[in-house]
């Protein structure tokens, strides 16, 4: 078998766990294949670093430029971890269409499937991004079988969450093409219990995460959800699920640290920012959508929970004060800011 080449194309601040795990794995693959068939490369959108999440860089070596004029790929994997703009990547989009009509398998790493999406290369195939952008995604791209789980392997296709997803994606992308011998043992070799299959979702269900115990919490938790645009108020919520105010109260300072408004607030911020990031809806249309009565109300509790307005959110400024902490903050809503 011919050597493979894999591209490894980092938006800035992307993952550097992401881009260390496709190293990895690759090179324990080549280990265990007693042989160098995985060949990879690192790309930046222009200069000689990637800049990652939190500051760090690691060298490039190549470009996107060069990459369009460069050699073909077998395999080239985008990593970004941050939302992506409606517009803008144009040459990156080039790149991604130049290398899958030479026959490159695509891939998207956390939210990079947006741009395969922008690209064209999803329509009618299964896909999956970040967790927290999935509905999103869904709305943005309607041709295109959005799923919440893990990663999904397409039709020369490769898509997968955010965090170590990637290593999941890869090593059943390896199987494929090298069999489950091959990839039992390089799970074993990273240390991972066992290989997780495409159907596994990413987001920790509540109920995983506080204990199967607490049926009326998760109930709770599944109303204020269903309901951003319109809030239940904290006491019918307690009618709801068969409990009175202070015993829901109780259940949420004691599992959630948080009371139940309070926790419901920052759900509803939490989409609104996604709205934000990824949508072109006015400020005002985002804020109602979300449950606020006017845009001083929004624009308020926004600056409170996040430091920032909606509009400077939207403009980008202190940009790298909310985006470094995006994934942090967005993994669990109990996870948070000061709020008020």
């Amino acid at each position: 078998m011919r050597q493979q080449l894999v591209g490894v194309l980092m938006l800035p601040r992307a993952s550097m766990l992401a881009a260390g795990a496709v190293l990895d794995v690759l090179n324990h693959a080549n280990d265990e294949l007693d042989m160098p068939l995985y060949r990879t490369r690192l790309f930046a959108i222009e200069g000689e670093f990637v800049v990652g999440v939190g500051g760090a860089a690691m060298v490039s070596e190549g470009t996107v430029a060069q990459l369009l004029r460069g050699q073909q790929l077998d395999l080239l994997l985008v990593l970004a971890d941050t939302p992506l703009p409606e517009n803008g990547f144009e040459a990156v989009l080039d790149a991604l269409n130049q290398q899958a009509a030479g026959g490159a398998v695509i891939g998207g790493v956390g939210t990079a499937a947006w741009l395969l999406a922008r690209a064209g290369l999803l329509d009618g195939q299964r896909a999956t991004v970040h967790w927290p952008y999935t509905a999103i995604f869904g709305q943005r791209f309607a041709r295109i079988v959005v799923s919440d789980h893990l990663f999904e392997l397409g039709e020369r296709r490769i898509t997968c969450g955010g965090g170590t997803a990637v290593i999941d994606a890869l090593l059943a992308w390896l199987q494929e093409r090298h069999g489950e011998a091959l990839a039992q043992s390089l799970a074993s070799q990273l240390g991972l219990e066992r290989l997780r299959g495409a159907g596994e979702r990413q987001r920790v269900p509540l109920a995983a995460r506080i204990g199967g115990g607490q049926p009326k919490l998760a109930e709770a938790v599944s109303l204020m959800e269903a309901n951003l645009g319109e809030p239940l108020p904290t006491e019918e919520i307690a009618q709801l699920v068969g409990v009175s105010r202070r015993q829901l109260e109780r259940l949420f300072k004691q599992h959630l640290d948080a009371l139940p408004s309070r926790y419901y607030l920052e759900l509803r911020l939490n989409h609104a920012r996604r709205l934000l990031q990824q949508t072109s809806q006015s400020i005002l249309q985002i804020g109602l959508s979300c449950g606020f009565s006017s845009g001083p109300h929004f624009s308020s509790a926004y600056r409170n929970n996040f430091g920032i307005t909606p509009r400077e959110q939207r403009s980008g400024r202190a940009a790298a004060q909310v985006l470094s902490t995006t994934n942090q903050e967005e993994d669990a809503p109990d996870e948070r800011t000061t709020a008020s």
